[in-house]
């Protein structure tokens, strides 16, 4: 366990300073372990918690399995789907070419991908990443739909692991969506819109999603076990194995159950990482290096889309794969065989991100009462540590 930095420096010099540091963070660790096990079964799937102040860990454990059938227990080494918490990355890769100057974010996105569909509106990259943009969703789609899609055996398509599309196939059914609202009007959380920017990336840089990631985001910031899965075949080492627990129908028991997608498309998800990965991703909002002119870039990252809140009377905005209060900046990530949050609050240099690979585990109970906690430990250096 590391000593949180400001800490760190006196707990060397004064020995009972020292004690004192090691005791709150033995009480912190009591707390979070209390609230673990109270969800997570040792012989099941679990999490990965990390709590980061001054961008070093002052908690981190993993919980449960990565691979249950093999009792393969979650480590430091143990590769998440992040689901939708990786829609920062794409804001990201989208900013840099912003940066680059390449792309202009209000530009049309049919400027860069032609073969859209003609949306008779101007529909701006801002708008698509802050969900303005009026494009639908999973949920959405046989509405969209001029004819409703349908599987092999003639009933109604199943997106996630039942049916299958291969990559170009879903993009190319994205191609002809029309609008389910019309731009500029209001925040409608879409999936689309960000796999759309996922294209809008290729079609300007000329390397796939992954390449260009990689390159520009992953590999300067040292992150060296992401990247964006777009490959349902490839072997992915140390990857934690998504589950789901359902209950029997005759028993009433609880029954686990493999829970993995077959959808490997990216930009709305896709994202694989590690806790220390996204130790060294928090700390990019912190201390910039991307960028030609790293703080400005971080800077617009943080910045609202737009002035549609998510809900009127929490006044949430998006911030480019962040929702933000002005305080908190946060996402949650949830699909098959996976649960995700990470959060930070810039003002008192706290983070917190939990990752688990069943899509019944809250990760939510993981990570919204750690600031209330580090506040009762006096671990708190801020104003009012409640999120929501």
């Amino acid at each position: 366990m590391k000593l949180n930095k400001v800490l760190l420096p006196l707990a060397l010099c004064i020995p009972s300073f020292q004690s004192n540091a090691e005791d709150v963070l033995r009480q912190l660790e009591v707390k979070m372990d209390a609230i673990a096990t109270a969800m997570i079964e040792p012989s099941g799937p679990g999490c990965s918690v990390g709590i980061i102040q001054q961008g070093e860990f002052i908690f981190q454990k993993h919980y449960g399995l990565a691979n249950v059938e093999h009792s393969v227990p979650i480590s430091a080494a143990t590769r998440f789907r992040m689901a939708s918490v990786s829609k920062q990355f794409t804001a990201m890769a989208v900013l840099l070419l912003a940066d680059d100057g390449s792309i202009n974010l209000d530009d049309d996105i049919r400027k860069y991908i032609p073969d859209l569909y003609e949306y008779q509106h101007e529909v701006t990259i801002n708008a698509m990443l802050g969900h303005f943009a009026g494009m639908g969703d999973y949920d959405t789609l046989n509405e969209l739909l001029s004819e409703p899609l349908h599987s092999v055996s003639g009933k109604p398509f199943r997106l996630g692991d039942e049916d299958y599309l291969s990559n170009d196939e879903y993009y190319d059914l994205l191609k002809t969506l029309p609008l389910l609202t019309a731009p500029e009007k209001e925040q409608r959380y879409s999936n689309f819109a960000y796999n759309l920017l996922t294209l809008l990336v290729e079609n300007v840089s000329g390397q796939t999603f992954r390449a260009f990631t990689t390159a520009r985001i992953f590999t300067p910031l040292g992150m060296k076990h992401t990247f964006f899965a777009d490959d349902k075949r490839e072997v992915i080492p140390h990857r934690a194995y998504g589950y789901i627990s359902t209950k029997n129908e005759t028993s009433g028991k609880a029954k686990l159950e493999v829970n993995m997608t077959n959808l490997y498309v990216t930009g709305d998800g896709g994202l694989f990482t590690t806790l220390e990965d996204m130790r060294l991703w928090n700390n990019q909002f912190s201390n910039p290096i991307l960028g030609k002119k790293p703080a400005e870039l971080i800077a617009l990252m943080n910045t609202p889309n737009g002035d549609f809140p998510d809900r009127d009377e929490h006044k949430w905005y998006y911030a480019n794969g962040q929702y933000t209060d002005g305080r908190y900046y946060f996402h949650n990530g949830g699909w098959l065989g996976t649960s995700t949050s990470f959060i930070r609050r810039p003002d008192t240099h706290t983070s917190v991100v939990a990752m688990c690979n069943s899509n019944s585990l809250d990760t939510n109970a993981l990570t919204y009462p750690v600031f209330q906690i580090l506040a009762d430990l006096d671990l708190w250096h801020g104003e009012d540590p409640s999120v929501f």
